[in-house]
């Protein structure tokens, strides 16, 4: 099995914030997320997919394709946006990495499948220092 990875950037705004709780709560929970004004981050994303090199190409699936598939279906649609309020496929959750991650992985998995191809890993940096992993499991 071989694994092939590309990487993105992109910025985005978001805030942690459980309307549910009072302002004290979510500052104690969420600390500066919470900013009523927002905040935000430079991501780097990390689109990782298995499998077996076509015979024909020697790849397992064109990077120039990956590329576009990822600008397409995820890159496009975070890019300088607010997470809580303009992003379609996070409607409803809360934007923390974790299920930001999730949410990507739930974009890419069928674009990427070929018969030779499947996606392997999402992995979310929110900062030099914190990053998410999922394997779609």
């Amino acid at each position: 099995m071989l694994y092939l990875t590309r990487r993105e950037n992109f910025n985005a705004a978001h805030k942690l914030y459980n309307p549910n709780w009072t302002p004290e709560q979510n500052d104690v929970v969420f600390g500066k997320c919470a900013n009523l004004n927002w905040h935000g981050h430079n991501y780097y994303l990390y689109v990782t997919v298995k499998g077996t090199p076509d015979p024909d190409t020697g790849f397992i699936i064109n990077v120039k394709e990956l590329k576009d598939i990822i600008l397409r279906t995820v890159i496009d649609k975070v890019d300088h946006r607010n997470l809580n309020l303009d992003v379609p496929f996070l409607q409803g959750m809360m934007p923390s990495t974790e299920n930001f991650a999730k949410a990507i992985w739930e974009q890419l998995a069928n674009e990427v499948r070929r018969p030779n191809c499947e996606l392997h890993c999402i992995k979310l940096y929110e900062t030099d220092s914190i990053y998410v992993e999922y394997y779609g499991e």
